[in-house]
């Protein structure tokens, strides 16, 4: 049976500014023919579940990006790829389909925010791996397709970003099917691309990614081309995109990582694949980035997730 799982953050707190305190983030994924969408509170890292899943069923790996305290969005997926954009209005957790979806059905791609500016879902398979970037402008939603692709056609990438500054693709499969490690860099506002400098410490698909925005991102597990899975988690520090390696990895080696974070408080790497799947998420408390598990972890055992950065 398959699994799929993607991370999405709510940032909506009551008379709060777009700068105000997050207050939850969502991972949703693929159990037994169902979507579910699992939502935690950074209050207490408390779970419930929300009464509508995905109108696509997740189980090949849609992006996920935000308009903070708007609303968030999962893009594409299904077994064959998808075009369809799902919204969850914030609060409330209200969905609705966009009217304008991908530009092509993809699935196998990941997402990245610019908080009230504009949400992008790039890479991923098509007929082949792919490498453009649709840019989904707040707060209308419309559509548009970035003139300047990724340099490397790239499925199971993940995603983080620098809400403000920069998006950044790191890692997957290119269009050979060989796992990459290099890292790309989309500056805002006028989604210039360029390649970081450092790439990731192991070449690596499959992996997740979240953010402290402002402070930093990182790209945690995932594996080789060869099978090789990962605990390691990798950091890149804002604005220089310096690399350095965690000393404290995940709890556990794993492929296949949904990822949501709260700004300022801390990143969350949920699910995922080692031996069998597994519902644990792991916490890497802000700004010192100790890694905790949390007591309560996902509903269900999900793998092939969907990282994505929140904003």
């Amino acid at each position: 049976m398959s699994f799929i799982l993607l991370g999405i953050l709510n940032s909506q707190a009551s008379g709060a500014g777009p700068e105000g305190a997050v207050t939850a983030g969502y991972f949703a994924f693929l159990n037994g023919g169902s979507s579910i969408i699992n939502k935690f509170s950074f209050a207490d890292d408390s779970r419930s579940t929300l009464a509508s899943g995905l109108s696509t069923l997740p189980d090949s790996e849609p992006a996920g990006f935000e308009n903070i305290e708007v609303a968030g969005y999962y893009a594409g997926g299904g077994s064959v790829g998808s075009t369809t954009v799902d919204k969850f209005a914030f609060p409330g957790d209200t969905r609705s389909t966009l009217g304008t979806g991908l530009s092509t059905a993809k699935r196998f791609l990941s997402g990245m925010s610019n908080k009230l500016v504009a949400g992008y879902a790039g890479g991923g398979f098509d007929s082949d791996e792919s490498s453009s970037v649709d840019k989904f402008a707040f707060p209308s939603d419309s559509r548009s397709t970035l003139a300047t692709g990724l340099a490397t056609a790239r499925a199971f990438q993940n995603s983080m970003e620098n809400s403000g500054t920069a998006g950044y693709f790191g890692g997957g499969r290119d269009s050979s099917a060989t796992a990459i490690s290099t890292v790309e860099k989309y500056a805002f506002p006028g989604d210039t691309r360029s390649t970081v400098a450092s790439s990731l410490s192991a070449i690596n698909e499959r992996l997740a990614g979240f953010s402290n925005y402002a402070v930093a991102g990182y790209f945690a597990g995932g594996r080789s081309g060869s099978g090789v899975v990962y605990d390691t988690v990798d950091k890149y520090a804002f604005p220089t995109d310096t690399k350095s390696t965690l000393g404290t990895g995940l709890s556990s080696s794993r492929q296949q990582v949904g990822a949501m974070n709260g700004d300022g408080v801390a990143g969350y790497a949920g699910g995922g694949f080692s031996a069998s799947s597994v519902s644990t998420v792991d916490k890497f408390a802000f700004p010192d980035e100790t890694r905790s598990t949390l007591a309560t972890g996902l509903s269900f055992a999900a793998e092939f997730p969907v990282g994505m950065n929140n904003g």
